[in-house]
């Protein structure tokens, strides 16, 4: 995690508390070392933009990482018909793929 990146992001949310891009790139600082607090910058942003495709394939990663594996599968499942109601074809296949490996990885 880089420390000042996330003190500007974090004056930044202040300032725009529905800012796409910043709750996305808080996520991401946080993700590998504080994956909860990365799941709740997602969620915030799936509440207030549910049709920003990116944040599907990173918020079902961090719930299978947490091992809450149910949420995981639903996010997957969210995500791909956002994809497809968005026609974000690239972004369907990375989820499809992605969901595939989930699956495989509880058999």
């Amino acid at each position: 995690m880089n420390e000042q990146r996330i003190r500007q992001l974090l004056a930044w949310l202040e300032s725009e508390p529905n800012d796409v891009f910043t709750l996305y790139a808080l996520a991401m600082e946080h993700k590998e070392q504080m994956p909860q607090t990365a799941v709740e910058y997602l969620e915030k942003l799936r509440q207030i933009q549910p049709n920003y495709v990116p944040l599907y394939y990173h918020l079902a990663e961090i719930y299978q990482k947490l091992a809450n594996r149910e949420q995981a599968e639903k996010v997957y499942q969210i995500g791909m018909q956002v994809c497809k109601e968005q026609q974000e074809r690239h972004a369907l296949a990375e989820l499809q793929n992605a969901y595939q490996n989930f699956l495989y990885e509880e058999e």
